[in-house]
């Protein structure tokens, strides 16, 4: 967890950087607010998860060669945000072909956020679709039936610009 002082020192020094125009935004289906470093493109779609449809909404952007987006939903039931969390990291990993036992997994825990032991902030390095390396930094986590996945894809994450990010997320 970041220190209150430390994660403004971070933030003020990232929002002198040109490429990272950092924003705070909101999610449309969770009460969660984040920091972007970009102006966010809106999407929604429909997948399945706890064994029924889910609307995730997408906000997402790219600057700096990165890709920032947070994807929220509502699986409608509070007890399967861990099983949920967790089978959305196996699929994160599995479409990066990222090697088995190289993710990196710590504890992650926004304000607002459930306890889960499945909330986890994750480190991995894959393939995009066209063979190209990628490495990701994503974080999982809950509040009651909503489940929200916040990620970076970049050639290299920039580790300033991934701390802004995760310090930004909060549930209002």
């Amino acid at each position: 967890m970041l220190r209150p002082a430390f994660a403004a020192a971070t933030l003020a020094l990232a929002a002198c950087s040109p490429t990272f125009n950092w924003r705070e935004v909101r999610a449309e289906s969770v009460p969660l607010k984040a920091m972007m470093p970009c102006k966010p493109d809106k999407a929604a779609r429909t997948v399945p998860m706890a064994r029924r449809q889910v609307e995730l909404k997408v906000l997402g952007c790219e600057t700096g060669g990165a890709t920032f987006a947070l994807l929220a939903g509502d699986i409608g039931d509070p007890l399967r945000a861990g099983e949920v969390m967790a089978q959305w990291r196996a699929a994160t990993l599995a479409n990066l072909h990222s090697a088995a036992g190289s993710a990196q997994d710590r504890p992650f825990l926004p304000a607002g956020a459930m306890a889960l032991p499945q909330s986890l902030r994750v480190t991995a390095s894959g393939q995009r679709a066209d063979g190209s390396k990628v490495e990701s930094q994503a974080a999982y986590f809950a509040r009651g039936s909503q489940v929200v996945q916040a990620v970076i894809y970049a050639d290299k994450v920039p580790p300033e610009a991934a701390e802004t990010f995760f310090a930004g997320l909060a549930f209002e």
